[in-house]
């Protein structure tokens, strides 16, 4: 049934901009707030939000630093991170699947 397929998706990760983030950080090492801001191209209170909601989740990881006197946050993405987010993608595979093969 295609209601328990949507069932299935994460809601942590099902949103535009945490779905962005986890995946610029799945081929990467670490990326900075600048970096993860400019690319999806939000706010920072809006990002702010949304990497506070995936570090709560335990999906990524916070390493805040100073860099020429400034603050300086990098992000990762925790191993947990990377076992939802292919858990999501896999589900979301599903879900097309299974609607395509009710045509």
């Amino acid at each position: 049934m295609i209601s328990e397929k949507i069932v299935q998706l994460d809601g942590i990760i099902h949103s535009k901009i945490r779905l962005a983030v986890l995946s610029i950080l799945i081929p990467v090492k670490h990326a900075d707030f600048n970096y993860l801001k400019k690319t999806i191209g939000t706010s920072d209170g809006n990002l702010s939000t949304h990497l506070s909601k995936l570090e709560e989740a335990g999906y990524i990881l916070v390493k805040k630093s100073f860099k020429d006197k400034k603050p300086h946050t990098v992000y990762s993405i925790s191993d947990k991170g990377k076992k939802s987010f292919f858990k999501y993608l896999e589900a979301l595979d599903s879900l097309l699947h299974h609607h395509k093969n009710d045509d």
